[in-house]
């Protein structure tokens, strides 16, 4: 495994006025030896001179939050980070690659979750990379790596959890959004690792139920959000029925056999459970037929 060296070069400011300096120089040395009518010195000079272009391509520029892999025939011989006007070997390769923070958002990816459900499920990833010569030699080409394998990372997750919770304490797609978002950043900076690749955040962007199911499953949603509402109801029902009982067996406003207990629970339950409004009808007689 190839580890990023961080290498420090020459300035390129220094660089410039030492390759003008070399040529004036051997400028002048040319003029001289033309002077003097010295073939050899000529000759000498002007390959001199020429080969002082070469210097010129030593030249390059880093910008902030990039990095420049420097290559020497095939050997990979460090990283330049330092930002501004750099010099160093002219046969050396430069290669780009930015240190910026980037992010993103596979596609709508159809997977069924770990009930079987056909689910539509999406996430966003954000992302930087940490060391170059990992991301430059270790894999072929680390942005598309980091796509492929996020999107596969977010296939992995869907089916290890369900869409919706069913129980109290279940680890649901739609209820953990946090819990969720944290398993999906470690599975995919497990898979970019290897890329040199820091993964800074991941978490949802999209879910819903495939379209074939969706009407099956938001009636269903609908089902027990009304079984829900009704067991509320049901249970503040019997509540206030028993607190009604107890205060006129309390404070002794009427004695009512088991019988008519059970006709008067049974009123009070419909007036309180019903989902439409009720009919009172006002008894002016006798409780008794």
């Amino acid at each position: 495994m190839i580890r990023e060296i961080e290498r420090e070069v020459s300035s390129g400011y220094v660089a410039i006025a030492a390759i003008f300096i070399l040529q004036a120089a051997l400028t002048a040395w040319g003029v001289s030896a033309i002077l003097a009518e010295n073939v050899f010195l000529i000759i000498v000079s002007t390959v001199l001179w020429s080969l002082m272009f070469l210097f010129w391509a030593g030249l390059f520029i880093v910008n902030p939050n990039e990095g420049r892999v420097l290559q020497l025939f095939g050997k990979y011989v460090g990283t330049v980070k330092a930002p501004g006007l750099r010099w160093s070997n002219p046969f050396y390769l430069k290669h780009k690659i930015s240190l910026r923070v980037r992010n993103f958002e596979t596609g709508k990816l159809k997977v069924n979750d770990s009930n079987s459900n056909p689910i539509e499920i999406g996430c966003v990833v954000v992302w930087k990379v940490v060391d170059t010569a990992e991301a430059m030699f270790e894999v072929d080409d680390y942005v598309n790596y980091v796509h492929v394998q996020s999107e596969a990372a977010v296939r992995n997750l869907a089916t290890d959890y369900p869409y919706d919770a069913h129980g109290h304490g279940d680890v649901a797609l739609s209820s953990h959004t946090s819990q969720i978002s944290e398993q999906l950043r470690g599975e995919v900076q497990d898979r970019l690792q290897k890329a040199g690749v820091e993964v800074l955040e991941a978490r949802i962007s999209h879910l819903a139920y495939s379209p074939e199911i969706a009407g099956a499953m938001l009636q269903r949603q609908q089902a027990s959000a009304v079984v829900a509402a009704r067991t509320k109801i049901v249970e503040g029902a019997v509540g206030m029925v028993d607190l009604a009982l107890e205060s006129l067996s309390q404070k002794n406003i009427v004695q009512l056999d088991e019988e008519r207990k059970a006709a008067m629970v049974s009123n009070l339950l419909t007036v309180l459970c019903s989902d439409r409004g009720t009919q009172p009808v006002v008894n002016t007689g006798t409780i008794y037929q």
